[in-house]
This record gives structure tokens, sequence and C-alpha cells, in this order.
């Protein structure tokens, strides 16, 4: 099975739509989980108008596809990819649970929640920037 699929990414209009296509449902099930781990509901505050939660919440959409964008560079198979996308998923979230604990001063989800939009901007800039470390550390 596993041959058969690395045949069909041999074509790379397929290659990319199958990387495009598991990229996508990945982004979905892990702003979920973010969605989880967070103490407001990301897509109400945004429908709301809640500027904060918009830019925290773009800046894990970005982190999680840059680090595909690493890792479908790096690998070989869309399986390798898959895996070292996860790996790096796992590490941009515990970043944000260790965000959440080195500022004792606040709470980051309750300033977020309260638009505060300098913490919100912060949330988006250290998405982005750890990303960039996480994905230069995928072998």
């Amino acid at each position: 099975m596993e041959y058969e699929v690395d045949k069909l990414l041999s074509n790379s209009f397929v290659a990319s739509l199958a990387y495009v296509s598991v990229a996508v449902l990945a982004l979905v099930v892990f702003l979920f989980l973010f969605e989880f781990v967070t103490k407001y509901k990301c897509w109400q505050e945004i429908k709301n108008g809640n500027l904060s939660v918009a830019m925290a919440t773009g800046g894990k959409i970005f982190g999680i596809c840059n680090i595909f964008r690493f890792s479908i560079q790096a690998s070989e198979t869309v399986y390798q990819s898959m895996t070292w996308a996860l790996f790096g998923f796992l590490l941009l979230l515990t970043a944000y649970f260790v965000f959440e604990f080195l500022t004792p001063v606040f709470r980051i989800d309750e300033e977020i929640q309260k638009d505060n939009r300098a913490v919100g901007f912060i949330a988006m800039v250290i998405s982005i920037s750890l990303s960039y470390v996480i994905g230069a550390t995928v072998a």
C-alpha cells in the first residue's frame, strides 16, 4: 500500500493535491485542539469582532501551516511529513502552555478574550516565530 501511494505521489500534481489536502485536514484538527485548550471560543469571539482572538488564531494558523511547509520540504514521503508536522504541532502546543505559565502577572487567555490587542499581537508573533524555530528542527 505504501509503495502504491508513493508511486502516485511521484506525479507532481497528485503530490501537491495530497499534501495540501492533508495539511488542510490537519489544520482543522489542530485548530480544534487549540480551541479545546483555550478558555474562550475562538470562532465565536472572532464573529463578535474580537481582534485579539483573530490575531492569536491567525498566528496559530500561520504557525501550523509553516510547520507543514518545513515538514513537506524536509520529508521524502507523505507519511514522514505528517509525522514531523504532528511533532511540530505538539511542540507549538507545548510552547503555548509554557507562554501561559511564564506570564504569571496576567492570564493570557483572559486578556485575549477581553480583546487586549497587545497580548493578542504578542501571542500571534510568538506562534509565528516559534513555527520557524520548530520548522528548522524538522529533519
